[in-house]
């Protein structure tokens, strides 16, 4: 593995919510640019940086007056005026659950504004919902229409998976990167069980090539999303190690509850089931190195130039980045405590910290264990890397330090 660059604490990127503020007012000039020459409707606009069309009026009405320090969210600075206090919400929890247990919130409301309570119906029902004392209706039978492309490279890919038996007597999972506007394959490769490992590496080939994108459209797998109950809505609060790196870049994932809202990229698997059986067969491929490099060099721009159509407008939402720290975000982050002998324990190992000159010792501080996709590992304190490791838990030489 190539061991990313280790940077001073000077050039440490800046926090993530900043980062973020800094990737919107770089799409929304895209956006902007696109939509007054014409390019880009409104609610192609407004569907690139994921917000609603009045979310992005108010944006171009901000970005005209003030620029573009216009259009840093506001509310992270302050607290807004309109929260109610903690007590008043735990009065109106405990005033239903003493008296008014089982009523429905349109009854309790009535009842609420009888005796003096002045907040709307909505807010109430949300202060019970969000205690748990009232259950959240199930939505109604929605019309549903087809979705149309996305309207720019960048703005929504694909990442999906299939098992097949692509060599008798082997089960191989193709793991397939794709862009929504165009049908073109950025990352197509073979492993032998699709993961979080795999998942991060399509993602990875992406980024380095063509830059930060907008969303990723996946399954309900475990390695993007946790399900509680089977069926059931995704928990976007409790992220997977996909998700919370997602999060970190500032890149929006998008569960599909069906594969029918995986039409396109199931229609891609299909054509690849048809086809690259019969043309590993023809070349005599029956290994997963040579069979990644057909696809590699061969099978991919050759199914690009066949496959890919021109996008709807002129334009792209890539936006570029600085991949010396991408290694360290898509990997594995873990949590863990440093032992009385400056070691810490992960996954049977014991990963010794050696001695610098930052501090006296790190007993008991909190620091995290990254794991690559190549198994390989490293420690990190805050934005120091302490030390890296491989995948049995011996560290590297001090070579491969210095390289890193």
């Amino acid at each position: 593995m190539n061991c990313p660059v280790l940077l001073t604490a000077e050039e440490v990127v800046m926090k993530r919510t900043l980062l973020l503020q800094e990737l919107r007012k770089m799409r929304f000039e895209h956006a902007y640019g696109a939509w007054t020459e014409g390019r880009l409707s409104q609610h192609e606009a407004a569907q690139l940086l994921g917000v609603c069309e009045r979310t992005f009026r108010r944006y171009c009405s901000r970005f005209e007056e003030e620029g573009l320090d216009g259009l840093i969210d506001r509310r992270l600075a302050q607290v807004s005026h309109r929260r109610a206090p903690v007590d008043e919400v735990m009065a109106l929890c405990e005033r239903y659950r003493s008296r008014y247990q089982g009523w429905s919130v349109k009854h309790f409301h009535t009842w609420y504004r009888r005796e003096g309570g002045t907040r709307s119906y909505s807010w109430v029902k949300s202060r019970l919902q969000e205690g748990g004392l009232v259950a959240k209706a199930s939505g109604r039978g929605k019309h549903r229409k087809r979705r149309e492309r996305a309207a720019w490279p960048g703005m929504m890919l694909h990442q999906d998976a299939s098992t097949h038996t692509w060599v008798p007597g082997c089960q191989w999972d193709l793991i397939v990167t794709m862009d929504d506007a165009t049908n073109e394959h950025y990352s197509m490769f073979f492993v032998e069980q699709e993961g979080t490992a795999s998942s991060f590496q399509g993602i990875r080939d992406v980024i380095v090539t063509r830059g930060l994108f907008c969303s990723l459209y996946t399954d309900r797998g475990s390695h993007y999303w946790h399900t509680p109950e089977v069926g059931g809505k995704v928990d976007k609060v409790n992220l997977t190690q996909v998700g919370r790196a997602m999060k970190q870049l500032g890149i929006e994932m998008i569960p599909a509850y069906s594969p029918e809202a995986r039409g396109r990229s199931e229609r891609m698997f299909a054509t690849h089931q048809e086809r690259l059986v019969k043309e590993l067969a023809l070349f005599g491929i029956t290994d997963m190195a040579s069979a990644n490099r057909y696809l590699r060099e061969q099978y991919l721009p050759a199914f690009n130039a066949e496959f890919m159509q021109p996008a709807m407008e002129q334009g792209s939402s890539f936006v570029a980045c600085d991949v010396r720290q991408i290694d360290d975000i898509l990997c594995e982050h873990f949590e863990r405590t440093v032992g009385k002998d400056n070691c810490v324990s992960f996954d049977g190992l014991k990963l010794q910290i050696p001695q610098d000159r930052a501090r006296m010792h790190y007993v008991k501080v909190k620091v995290r264990v990254l794991r690559y996709p190549d198994g390989d590992l490293a420690v990190f304190h805050g934005p120091r890397l302490l030390a890296r490791f491989t995948a049995d838990g011996q560290p590297f030489g001090e070579e491969m330090k210095k390289a890193a």
